[in-house]
């Protein structure tokens, strides 16, 4: 069984600040590849700008990395909001940022 955890996922093919979400990723055994939603990403080794992987498909960039408790993992403040998929919602309100979870329908974002 390949390990998982809860990821903040950032786009960055747009510019700094693109479609973000929190969702479940799994890893390679080496840890070297991450997966999810079907797609592949690969560590640019500190080679990219404002980015730290790359979708091997696409060669899009993206900011991966684990969700911060205050919520604010965007590396530029704005309000807009981070979608949270359904199959971690719950845990992520409880576990990462230690509140009972919000209603979906009130609250779509971290």
């Amino acid at each position: 069984m390949k390990k998982s955890r809860i990821m903040y996922i950032e786009s960055k093919s747009e510019g700094l600040m693109g479609p973000a979400r929190i969702g479940r990723v799994t890893f390679s055994k080496t840890g070297a590849t991450v997966y999810y939603a079907g797609r592949s990403f690969q560590s640019l080794k500190g080679m990219g700008l404002k980015a730290n992987y790359f979708d091997i498909e696409t060669g899009e960039c993206y900011w991966i990395s684990g969700p911060r408790k205050d919520g604010q993992d965007r590396l530029y403040k704005t309000n807009v909001a981070v979608d949270i998929d359904a199959d971690v919602y719950d845990e992520y309100w409880l576990k990462i940022r230690g509140f009972v979870p919000p209603s979906p329908k009130a609250h779509r974002g971290a």
